[in-house]
């Protein structure tokens, strides 16, 4: 597949560990170097302002997408290579979802996981066709990843829905298994009658 931009969802918080803040650079830095653009939401802080300010440094093209009302509060990054404002957070969302190739988590909180989740979900309605993926840091997503296992187990989630996440520890690795994944093409729906 054809990839132009990422979208990267991560918290506007640093977070406890240096190794996020150092990891969001670096993803910001290596999509940069190849060529690809970054979707993000558009805040200066944490570690968003970490992946976008790296990946600016690089030379790379970095799109925000900011609700109006967190503009408002003044944390909108104002050296983007484009800021897009919009209403809603629920338009912020769509939004990214059209501009981008491809979706990578950080560590994050709550905006992180709805955000995540809900780009999952809409792979397994077939909304979108791209790949998901969750770069694992410190094993800061294990006890997702283990909760998702839960969901098959319990009947509630498809495994080749659960399949669609692409968990990598390493950037590089992540990078190169988005690449070249193949579009998730999974009908959501589970058959009460099979087994």
């Amino acid at each position: 597949m054809t990839l132009r931009n990422v979208c990267v969802f991560c918290g506007s918080s640093n977070g406890n560990r240096p190794v996020y803040a150092e990891s969001a650079r670096r993803l910001g830095t290596l999509l940069a170097a190849r060529g690809l653009g970054v979707v993000y939401g558009g805040a200066h802080c944490g570690l968003m302002g970490a992946l976008a300010d790296a990946a600016l440094a690089a030379g790379g093209r970095v799109i925000g997408v900011i609700p109006e009302a967190l503009q408002a509060k003044e944390i909108a990054h104002t050296g983007l290579t484009e800021l897009r404002v919009v209403a809603t957070m629920h338009e912020r969302k769509a939004l990214m979802a059209e501009l981008a190739d491809a979706f990578i988590a950080l560590p994050g909180g709550f905006g992180t996981l709805d955000e995540f989740c809900e780009i999952l979900t809409w792979a397994q309605l077939g909304i979108h066709r791209k790949p998901c993926g969750l770069l694992n840091l410190e094993g800061y997503y294990d006890p997702l990843l283990r909760l998702f296992d839960h969901a098959v187990g319990e009947g509630l989630l498809r495994r080749a829905n659960r399949d669609m996440v692409i968990a990598e520890t390493s950037i590089e690795a992540l990078l190169e298994r988005i690449h070249d994944a193949p579009p998730p093409a999974v009908d959501k729906w589970i058959d009460p009658r099979v087994a």
